[in-house]
């Protein structure tokens, strides 16, 4: 039960990125405040949400998307 409601969230989170060319830095701002708060509810650890948000964010900001991937794919 837990885990569908945190799959949908991230589904939710992942559908608004869809469609896009470039992520940019507010896009991911906003879908990693997203995921934060989906974890959060999930009972994950905040040390863990606080420093995979933080690598995700790292990593994704202005990044091309992959001619194969879309920007929700690049992200996971």
């Amino acid at each position: 039960m837990a885990f569908d409601s945190l799959s949908e969230k991230l589904n939710n989170v992942f559908k608004k990125l869809r469609g896009k060319g470039r992520l940019s830095e507010n896009d991911i701002k906003e879908a990693m405040r997203e995921v934060r708060i989906a974890l959060l509810e999930a009972d994950v650890s905040y040390k863990v949400v606080k420093d995979f948000v933080k690598t995700v964010s790292e990593r994704a900001v202005g990044r091309e998307v992959l001619e194969s991937l879309t920007p929700a794919q690049m992200v996971i």
